[in-house]
């Protein structure tokens, strides 16, 4: 099981979609929140009763969620207490769905940050140049260099990140440079696991 990670503007959905594209199952920790949240959504309700008018026939509306535990330490655990549990249960459900793989890969954004970096077999970081990475997150929409500057505070820097990996692969090159990279840990992360 590889888990796969990489600070904001990194290029890591790019690299996600390629590991699905080799076909090895992904599961993506922010598609299962969005999906958690989102009209339908088996938290919605929990999440508006604990935190009342931050919810609607969309399912959670983010910008008032965000307002409503911004700053308040107690209410983010709060927050976290309802959304780590049912997207655990997410993860669970995924893995034995694809129990007989021989490979599959974890795609979560905070995977050093919220520990989840202990359940997995190899740790895959995506990497870019700093500058590459400014430019990719300032060109988004919304995004500004405060925004972005308290993003990148809650994140471990990427030099961390890339110390701890078992595999960097980059994305401040070609997309078939990367595709070969994903290529590479794939053969690898068979081998090892007797594929």
């Amino acid at each position: 099981m590889l888990g796969l990670t990489g600070s904001i503007g990194m290029g890591k959905s790019t690299v996600a979609a390629m590991f699905a594209d080799a076909g090895v199952p992904v599961f993506d920790a922010d598609a299962a929140v969005h999906a958690l949240q989102g009209p339908g959504g088996r938290i919605v309700a929990a999440i508006e009763a604990r935190f009342p008018d931050t919810t609607g026939q969309e399912g959670v509306n983010r910008t008032a969620l965000g307002e409503a535990v911004i700053g308040k330490p107690e209410d983010f655990a709060a927050l976290e207490a309802i959304v780590h549990p049912a997207v655990a249960e997410e993860r669970e459900a995924f893995l034995a769905a694809h129990a007989d793989a021989p490979l599959v890969v974890l795609d979560v954004p905070l995977l050093f940050e919220a520990g989840g970096w202990q359940a997995v077999d190899k740790i895959v970081v995506v990497s870019a140049a700093p500058e590459i990475q400014r430019a990719r997150v300032l060109a988004r929409s919304g995004m500004t260099e405060a925004r972005f500057a308290a993003i990148l505070a809650k994140q471990l820097p990427d030099a961390e990140k890339r110390a701890r990996a078992d595999f960097v692969i980059p994305t401040d090159c070609s997309l078939d440079a990367t595709r070969a990279e994903v290529g590479r840990v794939i053969a690898c992360a068979g081998r090892a696991a007797g594929r």
